[in-house]
């Protein structure tokens, strides 16, 4: 049984008890309106370790000024039925606040939390990197589980990680997908009908670009021509579409399977992300 914990001194008895005990734990952070990618991570870390717990807190700090924080979903009633029916965590903490009123602290990322989203959303990885710390800090777990999806995050969360020696194991999970390609986001909850048929030429550009830079073709000739294929199509903007290298996230122009494309792109008001692996398409 699923139990739902908002304060987190209760929960350090708990994970206090679980390592008394010798038992392992994982962490699975999310902002809520669970989907199955969510679901993915869960069933991975239910593998990987005695106990789970999912944390569900939308986190105002990664959200500018004119972005979608007071739109962003707020389900935790249909969350925690997704999440037992899938077969559980042993905890699911989701704390009203997690910052004080006078709160002052925040990490700074720098390395790969540069260029690429950040050109885009400036404040993003501040936020992002201080809820995980804050996070880790109050459900010091074994291990801690994050998408591919958003994979800079990931990369930050790594680098935070092993920069500031946090006892904590980082488990990477493959993007989860809709039948047509779409990767599973709570955003997708936004696109117009017409905007939903149109999302998937996002996915299908990565793998028609990576499998041409297979090969042999000019990597950039390649992106430019794609993201015009996008614009034409229905597409509002594209943030960037790049070939970079899958650890440092460097900008590359030749194949290794390493290496990732990564684009940002808006249909209306909605921003979709997506990324592949070149080795993906061997």
């Amino acid at each position: 049984m699923t139990q739902l914990i908002t304060d987190k001194s209760n929960l350090a008895s708990l994970l206090m008890q679980w390592r008394q005990q010798g038992e392992s734990s994982a962490l699975v952070p999310t902002m809520g309106s669970i989907h199955a990618g969510h679901l993915a991570l869960i069933q991975t870390a239910n593998s990987l370790a005695d106990h789970v717990i999912v944390t569900i807190f939308v986190n105002p700090t990664q959200f500018a000024a004119d972005e979608d924080f007071d739109l962003y979903p707020r389900t935790l009633d249909a969350d925690m039925a997704a999440i037992r029916e899938a077969g559980g965590a042993d905890v699911v903490f989701a704390p009203q606040s997690m910052y004080a009123p006078d709160h002052a602290t925040n990490i700074i990322a720098g390395g790969v939390a540069l260029d690429l989203e950040t050109k885009y959303r400036p404040h993003f990885f501040m936020g992002v990197a201080t809820i995980v710390m804050k996070l880790f800090m109050q459900v010091p777990t074994d291990i801690a589980l994050f998408g591919e999806k958003d994979y800079q995050q990931l990369a930050v969360i790594r680098q935070m990680v092993r920069d500031l020696d946090v006892p904590v194991d980082i488990i990477s999970h493959p993007t989860i997908r809709e039948y047509d390609g779409l990767a599973l986001s709570s955003r997708n909850s936004y696109l117009s009908p017409d905007q939903r048929k149109l999302a998937p030429q996002l996915y299908a550009t990565l793998c028609d670009v990576a499998g041409n830079i297979l090969e042999g073709n000019d990597p950039l000739a390649l992106i430019d021509t794609a993201i015009n294929r996008l614009l034409d199509a229905g597409f509002d903007k594209i943030d960037y579409f790049e070939l970079r290298d899958g650890n440092s996230l460097a900008p590359v122009q030749t194949y290794e399977p390493e290496n990732r494309l990564l684009i940002a792109a808006l249909l209306g008001e909605t921003r979709l992300i997506d990324n592949i692996a070149l080795g993906s398409h061997v």
